[in-house]
Formats: C-alpha cells, sequence, structure tokens
C-alpha cells in the first residue's frame, strides 16, 4: 500500500506537500530564535544551550536536538527525493518542447529547481560553517554561538552565501506554501487568494528575519 501511495504522482506531491510543512514550521521557530542575537550574546548562548537541555530530565542531554535534527533530516531527503522523481516523471511525459509557448508563470515557479538545488548546497555549508565547525572562519568555538555567527557574517562571502540562499528560500517558500495547499486539499476559489497572501506574507517575515542576522553584523548593530 505504502509503495503503491509513493509510486504515484500524487503520492510524491502529498510526501512534498507534508515534508515542506514540517520544514517550515522548524523555518519559523529557528528565525524566531535567530533573532535573540539582537539580545545580546548571553541570551543567545542561553538560547543554544537550552535547546541542548530541552526535554531534561525526562530526554538525556541533547536529544531533543538530535530528535529533531532527525526528523529534518528525513523531511528534507523525502522533500528533495520526491521533488527529483517527479521532475524526471514530467521530462518523461514530454520529451519535446511545447509547439505553442505556454502562459508566462511566475519567477518563483520558474525557478523552484534552482532553487531547491540552492538551498540544498546551502545546508550543507550551513551545517559544516555553524554546527561542526569544518568550515568555519577563524576558528570554531564550541558552546560559543554568538560569537561563531560573527565570524562568519565578519566575511564577505558568508554574508554573500547566507543571503542568497535566504532569498531562494522566500521563493521557495512563496511558491511551494500555495502548492501543498492544493496538494492537501486546503485550497479552493473562495480560499486561493487568502492562501497566496498568507505565502507571500510567509515568504517576506522569513526572507526579512534572517537575512536581519547578516545585515546586523554588517552594520555593527550586533558585535
Amino acid at each position: 500500500m505504502t509503495r503503491t501511495v509513493w509510486d504515484s504522482s500524487v503520492g510524491k506531491k502529498t510526501v512534498m506537500a507534508v515534508s515542506g510543512l514540517i520544514m517550515l514550521l522548524y523555518l519559523v521557530v529557528h528565525m524566531i530564535g535567530n533573532l535573540k542575537i539582537f539580545f545580546g550574546a548571553g541570551e543567545f548562548n542561553h538560547y543554544a544551550h537550552w535547546l541542548r537541555t530541552l526535554g531534561e530530565p525526562f530526554l538525556h542531554y541533547e536529544w531533543a536536538l538530535w530528535i529533531i535534527r532527525v526528523v529534518l533530516v528525513v523531511a528534507v531527503v523525502a522533500h528533495a527525493t520526491a521533488a527529483y522523481q517527479l521532475s524526471r516523471r514530467d521530462i518523461r511525459a514530454r520529451p519535446s518542447k511545447y509547439v505553442h509557448r505556454k502562459p508566462r508563470s511566475s519567477y518563483a515557479t520558474r525557478t523552484m529547481r534552482w532553487g531547491g538545488i540552492i538551498l540544498g548546497l546551502f545546508i550543507v555549508w550551513h551545517v559544516l560553517d555553524l554546527t561542526t565547525g569544518t568550515v568555519h572562519p577563524d576558528g570554531f568555538q564550541a558552546g560559543h554561538p554568538y560569537q561563531n555567527v560573527i565570524d562568519t557574517f565578519s566575511t564577505w562571502y558568508g554574508d554573500v552565501i547566507y543571503i542568497v540562499a535566504m532569498l531562494a528560500l522566500g521563493l521557495h517558500i512563496r511558491h511551494g506554501f500555495w502548492s501543498a495547499a492544493q496538494t492537501l486539499g486546503a485550497g479552493s476559489r473562495t480560499r486561493d487568494r487568502a492562501l497566496k497572501t498568507i505565502a507571500n506574507v510567509l515568504a517576506l517575515l522569513l526572507t526579512a528575519g534572517f537575512i536581519a542576522v547578516p545585515v546586523g553584523v554588517m552594520t555593527g548593530v550586533v558585535s
């Protein structure tokens, strides 16, 4: 039964929708947490420590954080796999170009695939930079996330990578949220306008919220 659902285009779109909403929920929480950096090193570092003690004493140290990480990895892999397979299926269904040009779609729609690739590469860089410290500039300091963020956004390439990725994220959310709503049956003629408005607002708030951090470091507001 599960295999049959996965093999269908509707099943893959449903997997994309559900995994996308899981990631969206995480992004909202993550953005709110990131903005704590504007309240100083003490509060930001305390928040990072709290994430590792979340669920104690019922859960051991960092267990909740690892559960969140596993759920996110599963969601990202499922989302990317479904997107790739749907893309390949779409290409096979129309191997030759359309004779008549299709109506022009939105910029977000036309860049969903490239946006997904950009975000996938960004996730790898982001983890290697601020989680493992593998590519972190100026020496990674475990347990000092505030200083690590300052180090990253004190480099021009750290700012460029992050801001480009967040712009791609905004476009991805703008189209993806509305698409997920249609897939899960929430869309209708009367609700479409509201859903598109929610998608636009979410995309704008998340993009602005995430970009505020490197901009804060660049302008000296966060130092």
